[in-house]
């Protein structure tokens, strides 16, 4: 059996490599090596035009929304507070519309981050936006460039709760949080001053937001059951992989030795 194609969203800033400082489509390695881990084939999907969306996802088995920039307030229809960073349109354009597309297809989604408080907005929920301020310390975000440890209690009857039963450090680095849940989400995780850590759908099969890093454990939980929700596609609906081994029997002849992936 193919393994699962799991598209994992990235940045576009400028970034340096050898003699080259260039703009770049760029996420964080372990992102791809904690997915390989688990199994999963990764593919890279750099800021787009939100039509594409449709036939970006078709091609795939699952979803990760990754971390990165924060989501623009406009979204859940607040005003900027000082420090929140400047919205980054081109990537909430993106990934909204891909978040869109893998939810009309009921396809496996993993939120880390931002893409966790992106999902909660997509649901018409809203954000914290500087959690500080709400909780009074900076034990979600203690150095710039740096994950902290610190504990989620998962909620028990909740899928990361089977996942991750009680309480465990997780890394973290965030300051913004979910504030207002959107329609069709519950929690799944909290921290003890009561900061949402998880979120999850109840109207679909696996659709599931941490506002930790569990890229930074390579045996994550989390990572192993997207895997495994990617390859489990319900047998009304052909899985992704299905597709890919449809379209490369009925290759032209005379093309041998590759395969591609629309």
């Amino acid at each position: 059996m193919p393994k699962p194609l799991i598209g994992l969203t990235t940045y576009l800033d400028h970034a340096q490599w050898g003699e080259w400082d260039l703009p770049a489509a760029l996420l964080p390695a372990a992102y791809v090596s904690c997915l390989q881990a688990a199994g999963g084939r990764v593919v890279l999907l750099p800021p787009d035009a939100p039509e594409a969306a449709a036939d970006v996802v078709a091609g795939l088995d699952a979803i990760v929304l990754t971390s990165g920039e924060d989501v623009d307030p406009a979204l859940y229809g607040a005003q900027p507070h000082p420090c929140t960073g400047p919205p980054v349109r081109e990537r909430d354009r993106w990934e909204w519309a891909v978040l869109a597309e893998a939810l009309a297809r009921d396809m496996p989604v993993l939120g880390v981050c931002r893409g966790m408080q992106l999902m909660n907005v997509h649901a018409g929920g809203t954000l914290i936006q500087h959690l500080p301020e709400t909780v009074g310390h900076h034990g979600h975000n203690l150095h710039g460039g740096h994950f902290a440890p610190h504990a989620v209690t998962t909620v028990a009857g909740t899928r990361i709760g089977a996942l991750l039963p009680g309480t465990r450090q997780v890394a973290t680095h965030h300051h913004q949080a979910v504030d207002s849940l959107g329609a069709g989400l519950v929690v799944g995780a909290r921290t003890a001053d009561g900061t949402i850590e998880a979120i999850e759908s109840t109207r679909h099969r696996f659709v599931v937001g941490v506002q930790w890093h569990p890229e930074m454990a390579f045996d994550s939980a989390v990572v192993h059951a997207l895997v495994a929700a990617a390859r489990s596609t319900p047998s009304s609906v052909p899985s992704r992989a299905d597709e890919r081994k449809v379209r490369v029997r009925r290759s032209s002849p005379e093309v041998t030795g590759a395969t591609a992936v629309s």
